[in-house]
């Protein structure tokens, strides 16, 4: 058996909508306005920016060959075989670190209303999200539609009411409310230049998931068509639901009066005096943080699969349940990112924290690969990228603009004390990688 394409346009639309909403905008920008100020705005806008181009460059590979399954199989015809196999497990790899953010948030929301440890509610959202993705894909699906859905209409209402604020110019616990918020305490960049590069970490996680449409291209009725729809929609998407929102949050509430440590979206109603609204969204975000994760071990099964069917894993992988599952992957990834309940437990503080760094620098490799496969592909076949019907604009010009920004990323990660740790223990991970590539592929010759 092998995977169905069951997932229509309004799946991928809408799964399109949750890969970039996210636990990182909901819960992490709450550090980065801390770090940034309204600068914070700014930082979304270049990084959406780059992100587009990336997802421009996924989009024409993929549509080149319909035989593709991810971007994995596009990495190594294009760059070698060792791309492929680094990549899929580094994907692999980085949805699991997601995922485990993921539930360390739904376990940090749950505090709101019960006095729990972390890992308890985590664990259970965890268990929640195996049993339901068992099921079939047409169901997941259907529950990353709806649990876009409410991201998409909480988002729009916060913009609604706070819009209303801002023209009544309504009075707070924070003082009044006015854009002029924005400007008033300290400036766009409070923190100066530093803060505003410092807040990228955790700016690059919150985008994290743009490319999940790349993934879903072998379970997708209509590739053709319903991947550009969804990919050329993403910059009024970052418009509205980053840019948008953080303008009226920030304009609601001044900057310095924000918590790092938990929503701006739930403390925005809150000091606004909206205890009700403020549950509501909580709960919200609490689902977005669900949804993620169920991304999460949606992606993760799918590239074991995709890894078991190219011989770059155990062949157990490659097989799928009666509903056309990857059961084997889907299992094995869970009980992987159950070791986040055991974080949230262990480190309750410092896990999140952790747990993004790492996941935000090996994206950062999985949207370099797909640049640099982008580069070789037109290179070598200039007829096929003039055919087609999904060009990436700019290009090479602007893959080479895109993947000096990652290297610039990369060296901002290395010189703050919050990130550094975590990106000179990622290095480990390639290391390991390149020494079992190299040892499967000694034992296959």
């Amino acid at each position: 058996m092998e995977l169905k394409r069951e997932l229509k346009n309004r799946h991928v639309q809408l799964i399109a909508i949750g890969g970039t909403i996210g636990t990182g905008l909901f819960l992490g920008s709450g550090k980065a306005i801390a770090l940034a100020g309204p600068s914070i705005i700014l930082a979304y806008l270049i990084v959406g920016g780059a992100l587009f181009f990336v997802m421009r460059a996924l989009g024409e590979l993929l549509l080149s060959n319909t035989s593709y399954t991810s971007f994995t199989d596009f990495a190594a015809e294009y760059i070698g075989p060792w791309a492929g196999y680094v990549t899929g497990w580094t994907y692999w790899f980085c949805w699991i670190m997601t995922a485990m953010a993921d539930i360390i948030a739904v376990g940090i929301y749950a505090q709101y209303w019960f006095d729990v440890p972390q890992w308890v509610p985590a664990l259970v959202c965890l268990l929640i999200l195996l049993a339901l993705n068992l099921l079939t894909v047409k169901l997941f699906g259907e529950l990353e539609f709806w649990f876009s859905l409410i991201k998409i209409v909480t988002i729009i209402a916060l913009i609604a009411v706070g819009a209303f604020m801002i023209v009544m110019g309504v009075q707070t616990d924070a003082g009044q409310v006015s854009v002029s918020n924005l400007w008033t305490h300290g400036g766009l960049f409070p923190n100066g230049v530093g803060g505003f590069l410092l807040a990228f970490q955790m700016v690059v996680f919150a985008f994290v998931g743009v490319e999940l449409v790349g993934v879903t291209a072998a379970e997708t009725a209509d590739p053709k068509n319903n991947i550009p729809s969804a990919i050329n929609k993403i910059p009024v998407r970052i418009l509205l639901f980053y840019v948008g929102a953080l303008l009226v949050i920030l304009s609601i509430n001044p900057w310095n009066t924000m918590d790092a440590t938990s929503s701006p979206f739930v403390q925005v109603f809150t000091m606004a005096g909206i205890s009700i609204a403020a549950g509501i969204i909580n709960f919200v975000v609490m689902t977005s943080a669900a949804s993620s994760g169920n991304s999460g071990m949606f992606s993760t099964s799918r590239m074991l699969y995709n890894l078991g069917s190219n011989e770059q894993a155990s062949a157990k992988f490659a097989k799928v349940n009666k509903q056309g599952v990857p059961q084997n992957g889907l299992i094995v990834s869970t009980i992987v990112v159950s070791v986040g309940a055991l974080l949230s437990k262990l480190m309750p503080e410092n896990a999140f924290s952790l747990v993004t760094t790492i996941s935000a620098i090996c994206f950062i490799w999985v949207w370099s690969i797909i640049l640099i496969s982008h580069i070789i592909y037109k290179r070598k076949n200039r007829a096929l990228h003039e055919a087609s019907t999904f060009k990436a604009p700019f290009t090479p010009f602007i893959n080479y603009v895109v993947l000096a920004f990652f290297v610039l990323l990369l060296g901002i990660m290395l010189f703050a004390e919050a990130t550094r740790t975590a990106l000179l223990l990622t290095p480990v991970w390639f290391i390991l990688l390149f020494l079992l590539y190299r040892v499967r592929a000694k034992t296959n010759a």
